[in-house]
Formats: C-alpha cells, sequence, structure tokens
C-alpha cells in the first residue's frame, strides 16, 4: 500500500515540478563535499567566513593566526577527519585523520575554531604516513580542522564538526583531581602491532602518563607534553609530535608506518616544565 500511494502520488506531480526536484537533488549532490574537488579559502566574494563550508566565522581569524601570510590554503575532503557526532566525554573526545590521499606531506597542524586554546597539536609525519589517532578536550560544540602542507607549500584543510556538552577544557583532570600524577609523571607504554588481514600499515602505538593541564582551571598553571621525537634502532627519527594543552590527560597516540620501522624504538621529548621523557618501545 505504501509504495502504490508514492507512486501515485509521483504520477500526479505536474512535469515542471518533477523537473524543478530532479533539478536540486543533482545541485544538492555536486554540492557534496565527498563529491567535490579542492576550494580555495575565500573564492566566494563577500564571505563573512572565508569560503567555510562549516560556515564558521572564526576560520578567518584562525586562517590568520595559524598559517603564514600569503599562504595558499584549500579545503579538502579527500583528508579524512574521524569524530563521533556528539562527544559524550568533552575531556577525552577521540579523533582520526589521514592526509595520505594527497600525497607527501611536510606537517599537519590540528585546529578547534571554538576552544580557548585553539591548536591541539602538530605533527611531522617523517617516515611515518600523514595519519595519527588521539583524544583531545572540548570546550565546545566546535568545528575541528585538519590542515596538511604538501611539497608545493600548498596547505590542504580537512574538516568535521563535534556536537558537545562541552566544559572539557575548564575542569581538572582524574590524576590532577586525586593528587596522583607525580607518581607516574612521564611514564610511557608502547607496543608496535604488525600489519594484519584488517589493516595494511604497522601500528605504534604510545601512552604517556601526563595531566596534560590547560591552565584554565583555577590555581593550576599550564603544565603539558610539548615534544614528543620517534626514533628507530639507529636513532633515525620516525616522527616529531608537539602536542598543546588540548590534548587529553595521559595522552594516547597511534602512529602508522608503510614498513615496520627497525626497532627497538625509542621516544624522547619534554614538557613544558623541562621534564624529560626518554623510554624504549616494546616491539
Amino acid at each position: 500500500m505504501i509504495f502504490r500511494s508514492t507512486k501515485q502520488l509521483i504520477k500526479k506531480k505536474p512535469p515542471l515540478v518533477i523537473l524543478f526536484s530532479s533539478f536540486l537533488l543533482v545541485s544538492n549532490l555536486l554540492a557534496s563535499p565527498s563529491l567535490a574537488a579542492p576550494v580555495e579559502l575565500g573564492t566566494v566574494k563577500n564571505d563573512m567566513t572565508d569560503g567555510d563550508p562549516l560556515g564558521s566565522m572564526q576560520w578567518p581569524d584562525m586562517k590568520a593566526q595559524f598559517f603564514e601570510a600569503g599562504a595558499k590554503t584549500v579545503f579538502d575532503s579527500r583528508i579524512k577527519v574521524t569524530v563521533p557526532l556528539f562527544a559524550e566525554d568533552a575531556m577525552n573526545v577521540p579523533v582520526s585523520f589521514d592526509a595520505s590521499a594527497i600525497g607527501p606531506v611536510k606537517k599537519i597542524v590540528v585546529l578547534v575554531d571554538r576552544n580557548p586554546i585553539r591548536k591541539v597539536l602538530e605533527f611531522i609525519p617523517e617516515k611515518a604516513k600523514p595519519a595519527l589517532n588521539f583524544r583531545f578536550k572540548l570546550e565546545q560544540a566546535s568545528p575541528i580542522r585538519v590542515a596538511a602542507l604538501n611539497e608545493a607549500n600548498v596547505w590542504h584543510v580537512g574538516y568535521a564538526f563535534i556536537e558537545a556538552a562541552g566544559g572539557g577544557c575548564t575542569v581538572p583532570g582524574a590524576t590532577r583531581a586525586d593528587g596522583s600524577w607525580p607518581q607516574t609523571l612521564n611514564k610511557v607504554a608502547g607496543k608496535m602491532f604488525d600489519a594484519n588481514r584488517l589493516r595494511e600499515d604497522a601500528r605504534l602505538r604510545v601512552q604517556v602518563s601526563h595531566p596534560m593541564d590547560t591552565g584554565l582551571v583555577a590555581g593550576v598553571p599550564a603544565f603539558y607534553i610539548e615534544e614528543m621525537i620517534l626514533q628507530d634502532k639507529n636513532k633515525q627519527v620516525l616522527a616529531r609530535l608537539y602536542p598543546f594543552e588540548p590534548v587529553s590527560e595521559n595522552p594516547l597516540f597511534s602512529f602508522d608506518f608503510d614498513k615496520k620501522p627497525a626497532g627497538p624504538i625509542s621516544l624522547v621529548g619534554r614538557d613544558n616544565n623541562g621534564n624529560r621523557i626518554n623510554a624504549k618501545v616494546t616491539q
């Protein structure tokens, strides 16, 4: 009955209405980010959002703040950004990205429009794939950007939107609240996973114990890891990571490699108070 009724309704539509409906459907499909080619930012005249597909008024200010003057930037749906539709835990919002589709990448920057501290991290892949999994703090519902700089010095910007109740940047983490963080500070746990039938790449997962304080909680100054460098057994740099305050407490990162690096792999780094990180990662 349902299909017959629908069919009858369609038959009663005037031909002009049917043609107009078809035009709208095709227009929406062509406008879909998944089908669109990279779009240069600011190409829409008099656009207050500088051509942002998410319509964020913060984007023009972020572009001026985080990219060098005159930098060429394009929105590019080939950069895969995976986030939850709603952040159930605003202090631990999972995100994964992969910029492999744009070719060799020199540097990646992750930004969140409506966070009080917008810059989440910088990632220089070196020998790793231009892909990363981690968690971060989210203060309110916001767009998230993954900007990848290619060898032609063009910033390709992937994007997504996350709904949230918020508050993730302005409350203390669990180890700060219970006072246990000094006992585990900068301890490292990690493991290398071989490629398998579900994943073609070798994957390295590394977790560092650290409170990652944003400095936005009363009486608690900013205290966070500011540098992490992965090296193979010959001290060749595999990847460089520069986290900032919005990265979640006790951060866990997953790095992907086309080929398993020669181990043992070492992780060296420091936090903004000068405390050192120096550990070997289990193969």
